[in-house]
């Protein structure tokens, strides 16, 4: 039991997922170019050893910001981030394990009030929210990477807006919405005329070259071959003469 307890106070545990950090408190301080890794670290009783965790983190930011037009918006945020394993030395000798607070959370609710205030409140409400949030995550992932920290992404997860402008907005959109569905229908409106008058040029080109076709000759000759035929059968006829010059006689046939 006492060794172990000698053992233990002679060293530091490092979990899953984090790295550590050597100090010699007599010796030269921060140790450079060595990251200690997972387990059980030996070390002299009077040094110790700062553990980092190298995970991806989340962070939740409450952040209040004006629009170009000067409302009040707030934004819920997530910032997910970690510290760089091969340079966590640097990181303890320059901001240490309150990196977050330090280096991250400040430039973050600079940069949201500096981007918001060239939107209106209807772009970063809708419209515009994801060019917004691309534009937040790549200007904090420039800043942080010099002080040792990785940004993997930003998140906008809420938008609050002043009621009468949240209404104002969901009325626009309603609106757009309402434009587009009428724009749709007429335009469908609009080919189906197009196809009717179509259709209608073609019968009517077709009745023009029909009757193009037919010529007081070509009449007289179909009236011609009807008689004949008429006039060949073996039913009984009754012929009727009388009709002008250029017409046929006219043949019934008295069969009951």
């Amino acid at each position: 039991m006492l060794l172990a307890t000698v053992m233990t106070g002679c060293g530091t545990g490092i979990p899953s997922g984090h790295r550590g950090v050597f100090f010699s408190r007599f010796g030269d301080g921060t140790e450079f170019g060595r990251i200690y890794n997972e387990g059980f670290n030996f070390h002299a009783p009077w040094n110790s050893i700062f553990i980092y965790k190298t995970q991806l983190q989340e962070q939740k930011e409450d952040l209040t910001l004006l629009s170009s037009d000067g409302a009040t918006i707030g934004l819920e945020v997530s910032v997910l981030y970690r510290p760089i394993s091969e340079k966590l030395d640097s990181l303890q000798y320059t901001i240490g394990p309150n990196y977050y607070q330090v280096a991250v959370a400040p430039n973050i609710r600079a940069i949201a009030r500096e981007i918001g205030a060239k939107y209106t409140p209807e772009e970063i409400y809708a419209t515009k929210r994801e060019q917004m949030t691309t534009e937040m995550f790549k200007l904090l992932a420039q800043q942080t990477a010099a002080k040792y920290i990785v940004v993997e992404n930003v998140l906008v997860r809420n938008v609050s807006i002043p009621e009468k402008i949240s209404e104002a907005i969901n009325f626009k959109l309603s609106a757009a919405q309402d434009a587009q569905k009428m724009e749709f229908t007429l335009q469908k409106e609009k080919l189906e005329a197009d196809r009717k008058r179509i259709e209608a040029q073609g019968i009517a080109d077709f009745q023009k070259i029909v009757s193009a076709g037919l010529s007081p000759a070509l009449l007289k000759w179909k009236g011609i071959e009807a008689t004949e035929r008429l006039a060949s059968s073996p039913n009984t006829k009754v012929v009727i003469v009388g009709n002008d010059a250029g017409g046929l006689p006219i043949i019934l046939s008295s069969d009951k």
